[in-house]
């Protein structure tokens, strides 16, 4: 068992909390590129030596905004996963989890997913976090591939991407197929883009209201990727 907080780490926490948030309302108004510690520290009252307490630099700022965005979509969409009871229900929940997260977070979605923020590189912390999502949606094409569940697909890959799958394969389950990773990454990647599209509105006056179109997406997606049930 953790030892309690004392008051001036539930202090910080707090104070912590405001920054982030105030952040996010400015991500909100103007966007990623003009995040300003000035600007929060004078929405919040504090002086600009004070917050740079807190956070030194916009970057450090940043990063701890795309941290806590990146987890709070992984913790979704892993406890969408637990819902399933086959790898097909289990994408559909993950799918399912990614757009509800990315339509109530817009432009937290789009910090991470969007264009990159000039000037900005992300450091090695958010490696992890970012990987959630991808290494839960591989969990489940793994978990079917060792049931028994994935169908085969044909199709020639060339050796140069080969490679590239046959070693993300090698990381998370030696012997995966490289093409079961390749289609599983085409599916993944096609989620995305039909989330930007209804974020960015370019489904407006075609496949408006997304969702019927979202819906059917998700199973040819499926079916790129070989999941039954």
């Amino acid at each position: 068992m953790s030892a309690p907080r004392t008051a001036r780490e539930r202090a910080r926490a707090e104070i912590t909390r405001e920054i982030t948030d105030a952040a996010r309302r400015q991500l909100a108004e103007s966007g990623a590129a003009a995040l300003s510690l000035r600007a929060i520290a004078r929405e919040l009252g504090m002086v600009s030596s004070a917050l740079y307490r807190y956070f030194p630099s916009r970057d450090e700022l940043l990063t701890a905004l795309i941290i806590e965005a990146y987890n709070a979509v992984g913790e979704a969409v892993e406890n969408a996963i637990a819902t399933g009871d086959t790898p097909r229900s289990q994408w559909r929940a993950a799918a399912a989890a990614v757009r509800h997260w990315a339509i109530g977070h817009p432009h937290e979605y789009a910090l991470l997913y969007g264009s990159p923020v000039p000037g900005y590189q992300a450091p090695h912390d958010t490696i992890a976090p970012a990987s959630r999502v991808p290494v839960a949606a591989l969990g489940i094409v793994v978990n079917a591939w060792r049931a028994g569940l994935l169908a085969a697909h044909s199709g020639e890959m060339s050796p140069e991407l080969t490679a590239q799958s046959g070693e993300i394969a090698a990381q998370i389950a030696p012997g995966l197929p490289p093409e079961c990773v390749a289609r599983t990454v085409v599916a993944w990647t096609q989620l995305y883009g039909a989330v930007g599209f209804e974020l960015t509105g370019q489904l407006v006056g075609s496949m408006d209201p997304a969702g019927p179109f979202f819906e059917y997406a998700v199973e040819l997606m499926a079916d790129v990727i070989g999941l039954s049930g």
